[in-house]
């Protein structure tokens, strides 16, 4: 039995028939499309639990193709770049990139990464708690935020951050425990992937101009969301 259905955005035709075969000797189905363009239809067409984007793709480059899909799709996307640099992951996570991986892709990597993004997923999809801080409010059944009126589009690693920030609101969370929660206990984490997600919220929420009303920054600490 399949364990989920991957969407593979790549236009190296050799690259994607080898992520397949893996994937798919893995138990994962998978479906390839090399074009851009195609995302958002192949997206609302196949209803993929997993999207592998390459960001250099024919039609529409992988950039515009994340922040399409990003409008309606909520489901974890793996960003695939030949960039280490970090523009470049300041870039991805600007763009609602769930993680990111750089050329050439080492099997067990890629791996390891789309298990691990998708038992976040499904974890936070199961729980059925509704929680209340002030004006914002989460369900947890839809993984729905709405905060003053508004519900922002939420990319998984976004929405766990806010979840996570939630459920000890009042209290100081470190970057260590954000980024341990985001991406596994033993992943090699900078404090500038937890600020740039925390950044992305903030401007989600309508809370990005100085002074902070909804998540603190409490400095050489951590975050704090306010519950007040």
């Amino acid at each position: 039995m399949s364990k989920a259905k991957i969407l593979i955005i790549e236009d190296d035709k050799e690259i994607s028939r080898l992520t397949a075969m893996y994937l798919e000797a893995e138990g994962y189905s998978t479906h390839i499309i090399a074009d851009g363009a195609k995302a958002k239809t192949t997206v609302h067409h196949e209803q993929p639990d997993f999207i592998i984007l390459d960001l250099m793709l024919p039609g529409l480059d992988g950039v515009s193709v994340c922040k399409q899909l990003r409008q309606f799709y909520q489901h974890p996307i793996l960003v695939l770049t030949a960039c280490s640099d970090d523009i470049s992951e300041v870039s991805l996570l600007k763009l609602g990139a769930d993680d990111y991986l750089t050329k050439p892709v080492r099997p067990h990597v890629l791996l390891a990464r789309i298990e691990n993004l998708l038992r976040r997923y499904q974890f936070t999809a199961q729980d059925s708690k509704q929680l209340q801080v002030g004006q914002l409010k989460i369900d947890t059944n839809k993984q729905q935020v709405s905060c003053n009126g508004l519900i922002p589009a939420l990319t998984t690693a976004e929405y766990e951050m806010l979840l996570l920030l939630a459920t000890h609101a009042g209290k100081i969370v470190s970057r260590e425990d954000c980024c341990r929660a985001l991406r596994g206990i033993n992943y090699d984490f900078n404090d500038r992937s937890v600020d740039m997600r925390i950044s992305g919220l903030r401007k989600k929420l309508n809370d990005d101009a100085l002074p902070y009303q909804t998540i603190l920054t409490i400095r050489n600490k951590g975050y704090m969301l306010s519950n007040g």
